[in-house]
């Protein structure tokens, strides 16, 4: 039996001890960037342990937790067997999506244009799904809908239903975003399409019922067991 990795060098886990030290250690919340981690750790079954991060007492914030990430954003990783087997510290959810799916050669195509393409997919959704949508999460839901001036909100509406037509338009043939697979590209977008028309309520609000093709292909997401399983993980209970 091999020894434990030794993690010692990473003063995040002086907060959140690794029980596993040998597993892939994920520091997040089930937020619509966290669950992009926990849903491919789920779909290519690399052995994790998962430590919860309430971003809403602030523990992303804290000395240790920006050791690894100095953004102070969830999620983020240590991968006890990185390149060269040496421990390898990772941020932001995109960069944590390639990098596991070059590690396990699954989830990202064999062929250099697709492999491309999903990876544009995956930077289309951290640029404009992602900071769209949750700017109208503020201005729909939280304190900015207090607001009396309504223009934020319509700006973000209007462009939340540009970039759902984007997809819209990507997936007229297909029942995925790159290809004739299920790739990182979808793993990407399906927590903040999901959050749109749940947790933020804005289905009505952004028209959701006008885009038939971005509704199947998330109900097809949705229904995978790892899906559902990493949508949960980590959470507050």
């Amino acid at each position: 039996m091999s020894d434990p990795a030794d993690l010692s060098a990473f003063p995040i886990t002086a907060r959140w001890p690794a029980k596993d030290p040998d597993r892939i250690q994920l520091y997040s919340l089930n937020t619509p960037n966290g669950v992009k981690a926990s849903i491919m750790l789920e779909e290519t079954g690399l052995p994790y342990e998962a430590h919860l991060v309430d971003i809403g007492a602030d523990q992303s914030h804290t000395p240790e937790f920006l050791s690894l990430n100095p953004n102070g954003k969830i999620p983020a990783i240590i991968d006890p067997a990185g390149p060269g087997g040496r421990p390898l510290g990772l941020f932001e959810s995109g960069a944590i999506l390639a990098y596991l799916a070059d590690k396990t050669g699954r989830l990202i195509p064999e062929d250099p244009q697709l492999r491309w393409q999903a990876l544009q997919w995956v930077f289309f959704q951290a640029a404009g799904i992602g900071p769209t949508f949750g700017q109208l999460g503020f201005f729909h839901k939280f304190a900015g809908s207090q607001y009396q001036d309504k223009r934020p909100l319509k700006r973000y509406v209007d462009e939340s239903r540009r970039l759902l037509g984007v997809l819209e338009t990507q997936l007229e043939g297909r029942d995925w975003i790159v290809g004739g697979d299920y790739t990182i590209a979808d793993i990407a977008h399906l927590g903040w399409v999901r959050n749109l028309i749940t947790f933020y309520q804005a289905g009505e609000l952004v028209g959701f019922d006008d885009f038939k093709r971005v509704a199947a292909w998330l109900e097809r997401g949705l229904a995978r067991p790892a899906v559902q399983r990493g949508l949960q993980i980590p959470s507050l209970g």
